[in-house]
């Protein structure tokens, strides 16, 4: 019988010395300039830097977050169509999709009820629950090789 990953057209990422460890970089650094430009906004939220526009800040980190979300879902697409059977098995790699679906429903939220415009107590409830989330992920995604 044939191992999940061998099922793959794109099984060859897997086993390549460099294919795998270089999508990994490129999806390490698009998590990267994802959360961190989260992080610059949420302070900014939680009454950090209030000196900068939020609207010009939220532009600029916004525009850079998703350059990060889209670099990191690429590779990651790419990761997981390398060894989907092996992935789909991997409990840590369901809970970190989960956890994706989640910071991306509580941001669509966050930008639905206009929490930038607003800086409630929701919006800053909702950024610290965004890192919170984003952090799961990340740990989850170190985690997944270990399990």
């Amino acid at each position: 019988m044939a191992s999940p990953t061998a099922a793959s057209p794109l099984a060859f990422i897997a086993s390549n010395p460099w294919a795998y460890p270089a999508l990994e970089t490129v999806h390490l650094f698009g998590v990267a300039l994802l959360v961190g430009n989260l992080l610059a906004l949420e302070l900014r939220v939680w009454g950090r830097a209030s000196a900068l526009p939020i609207a010009a800040l939220a532009r600029l980190s916004l525009s850079l977050a998703l350059v990060g979300f889209g670099c990191a879902a690429t590779t990651g697409l790419l990761m997981f169509a390398s060894q989907p059977g092996d992935l789909i098995a991997n409990r840590v790699f369901v809970v970190k999709m989960g956890l994706v679906a989640f910071a991306g429903f509580n941001a669509a939220l966050f930008h639905a009820r206009r929490g930038l415009q607003r800086l409630d107590g929701w919006a800053r409830a909702q950024t610290a629950l965004s890192l919170g989330l984003w952090s799961a992920v990340m740990i989850c995604g170190r985690w997944i090789a270990y399990s």
